[in-house]
């Protein structure tokens, strides 16, 4: 199986989406929008190759849902399948955080395995890193023009269907 190229790996944090999570940085952005948190990441060959059982062992050590993030993890799409596979069997949600839009990421030309990768999370948040559009009041998200989508529901109606956040205790795994 081929590693994911990773920067860096965060465990409980809690700005990456509901709860405490495990943050996965994963190397590689081509979108380099300007403002970016995290240019350290856009480098293909950025960090180190983890394997999907390194990865696992840390996520099973913390028991904490995932958030999949860097960079742009739909790079690596194909490569992730087995470790999203693997979370989700565990009874662990997914988000992932990527510069594409949800629609395309549906498109026939979008990166190899990320189609097949949309219907194995549960939230997207989409869309790049616009400066103009810096909004720090927003949850977790950079600009306003970014969206967290319910995988599931838009991927059964066929269009972006927005998360519903609420305030309160963390939203209950998936």
């Amino acid at each position: 199986m081929k590693p994911l190229r990773v920067v860096d790996v965060v465990e409980g944090t809690s700005v990456d989406g509901p709860g405490l999570r495990t943050s996965i940085y994963l190397a590689g952005c081509a979108h380099r929008c300007p403002g970016c948190h995290n240019p350290s990441t856009w480098d293909f060959k950025a960090g180190r190759d983890n394997s999907v059982d390194e990865l696992l062992e840390i996520i099973d050590r913390n028991g904490y849902n995932v958030t999949l993030s860097g960079g742009d993890p739909i790079y690596q799409a194909e490569t992730l399948l087995p470790l999203v596979r693997a979370v989700r069997s565990r009874g662990l949600s997914v988000w992932c955080y990527t510069g594409f839009s949800f629609e395309e990421l549906l498109a026939q030309d979008a990166p190899n395995g990320a189609r097949e990768l949309l219907r194995e999370m549960d939230v997207l948040v989409d869309g790049p890193f616009v400066e103009s559009l810096r909004d720090t009041s927003l949850m977790f998200r950079g600009s306003s023009n970014q969206r967290i989508i319910d995988l599931p529901a838009s991927l059964s109606e066929g269009l972006a269907v927005l998360h519903t956040l609420h305030d309160g205790p963390p939203l209950p795994k998936f």
